[in-house]
Formats: structure tokens, C-alpha cells, sequence
């Protein structure tokens, strides 16, 4: 039996904040953990946020994606990718990353 994930209770986070989030989570190269540095959410608190903001049928084919994809989990990843963004990527505005 699965356990229930709770849902975010102690977070508040802005309309800009959720739409990064989404964003990040819907990008197969970010990894959970880069989320989880940025904004404090671990992967069952993107979960929850993803389903009570998409579409069922678009949460639905992002978790298919999401459980297949090699790149959203660290554990997952190949050795020597030790980034969460690429190096080519622009400047994103409320991102706290330092950027180069």
C-alpha cells in the first residue's frame, strides 16, 4: 500500500514561484533536487504541487515521463553530471543559483 503524501501546508510560496516550479519539475534535466535547493520542496511536495495545478490528464503524462526519465533523479543520473543547470542556459530571474 502506498503511503499518503501530504500535502504543503507550511510553504507559501508566490504565483511567479509556483509557475518556476512547474517549469523546473516539467524540464526532464532539472532534477528534484535542484527544486528541493531552490525552494525547499522535496519530490512528494512537487507531486502534490503539480496535481493540484495541472490538468488531471497533463499530471497524469508528466508522471509517466517523470518515472521513466533517468535525469530527474540524481540517483539515476550518469557519474560526472554534477550540475543542475547547463552552462549554455540564460540568466533566469528569480532563480538562486549564483550565476557565472
Amino acid at each position: 500500500m502506498k503511503p499518503i503524501i501530504a500535502p504543503i501546508e507550511d510553504v507559501n510560496l508566490s504565483d511567479i514561484q509556483i509557475d518556476r516550479i512547474i517549469e523546473m519539475a516539467w524540464e526532464d534535466r532539472t532534477p528534484f533536487d535542484a527544486i528541493k535547493f531552490q525552494f525547499g520542496l522535496t519530490e512528494d511536495n512537487v507531486k502534490v504541487l503539480m496535481k493540484k495545478e495541472l490538468k488531471f490528464r497533463s499530471y497524469k503524462l508528466w508522471r509517466e515521463r517523470v518515472e521513466n526519465c533517468k535525469t530527474k533523479h540524481l540517483a539515476k543520473r550518469v557519474e560526472g553530471i554534477d550540475r543542475f543547470k547547463c552552462n549554455m542556459q540564460r540568466s533566469i530571474s528569480n532563480n538562486k543559483i549564483s550565476k557565472r
